[in-house]
């Protein structure tokens, strides 16, 4: 796989120059979906490719990395979900292997980030609500995510939608803000930058590309979802964001008839998400996806779909500002 050439970060964006990347665009690090591939294809589009540590064994997470390496020259990261097992073991690796860039989550970002800062590693922390993005900024973290509830997958008990959640956290922090949740477009990163973002993460939309680990059959239903086709279930355990299946129908009832955590952990069992996204069972998979799923139509590689978006992002600002005439507020 070819290296791109040396990309030089935006001189104004606060993450690009964090990052050292050429487009404030993040691939989120998701399950089953973010390999050393889709990490690597983005980082070499200009974005920050991120390799979804969550459903690896410590030595797959190893190889991935030493992969990712080989592939891109650019700038990477790892994203470790706090709540999986393995986690000392992801971190140890990831410091071992030169990671640069470690995206933290589903957990208290006190736990690692001083250790991780002590070797020079950039740390992000992804959250739900004000409450966690100050706790995120007490700890030390370089920057936050801050994740609307229209995302796939883990999600805030908040419910709290990205148009509100940004401008929110906004208010509250002075660190680097990443808005994440329902955006899958320039114009939506547009948007999510107009309410105080200083950049993007994307999973749907990554989920759904060529590099993109996820199994054909996982992707087609994405492709073939519309709107209301997700929702919000197992909130008395990790709130998770899915496309409706038999699974989703049978947990959702169990959720109405009064069921308690321990018979929904039960009725989750092991291996829910890979049967479902990876190897492309759609009926008892879980199979967890964002609201914009529905609006996306097309697999395309990678490096399109950055393209795609910057050049969107683009195109719409400066629509934008040929429309202020209709608000009275062009300048002359």
């Amino acid at each position: 796989m070819n290296k791109s050439t040396e990309i030089q970060p935006l001189p104004t964006n606060p993450v690009t120059n964090l990052f050292g990347i050429q487009y404030p665009i993040i691939q989120a690090g998701m399950i089953w979906c973010a390999g050393w591939e889709l990490a690597s294809a983005v980082s070499n589009a200009g974005g920050l490719g991120l390799i979804g540590s969550g459903s690896m064994y410590p030595e797959i997470l190893r190889e991935h990395i030493r992969k990712c390496k080989a592939a891109t020259d650019k700038p990477f990261g790892v994203n470790v979900p706090l709540i999986y097992p393995d986690i000392e073991k992801h971190i140890e690796i990831s410091i071992e292997e030169g990671v640069k860039i470690i995206f933290t989550s589903a957990g208290n970002p006190k736990t690692w980030t001083s250790l991780l800062k002590s070797y020079g590693i950039t740390v992000v922390h992804v959250v739900s609500s004000v409450k966690f993005a100050l706790k995120s900024e007490d700890a030390g973290v370089d920057a936050v995510v801050a994740e609307g509830f229209e995302a796939g997958g883990h999600n805030g008990r908040e419910e709290t939608t990205t148009m509100v959640l940004i401008p929110a956290v906004r208010d509250a922090i002075k660190i680097p803000l990443i808005a994440a949740g329902g955006i899958g477009s320039g114009r939506s990163m547009l948007a999510a930058m107009a309410l105080g973002a200083d950049g993007v993460q994307m999973g749907t939309r990554f989920a759904l590309s060529n590099e993109s680990s996820g199994h054909p059959a996982f992707k087609k239903a994405i492709l073939e979802s519309g709107e209301g086709d997700t929702m919000l279930t197992l909130k008395k355990l990790t709130p998770v964001r899915m496309l409706h299946n038999r699974f989703f129908e049978e947990i959702s009832n169990a959720e109405r008839g009064g069921a308690d955590a321990d018979t929904l952990t039960a009725m989750l069992g092991r291996g829910r998400a890979k049967k479902g996204m990876f190897e492309g069972d759609l009926d008892e998979g879980e199979l967890e996806i964002g609201q914009v799923g529905g609006y996306i139509k097309e697999i395309k590689t990678a490096a399109e779909i950055v393209k795609e978006i910057w050049n969107e992002f683009e195109a719409s600002g400066k629509e934008l500002m040929d429309r202020a005439d209709f608000f009275g507020t062009k300048r002359v």
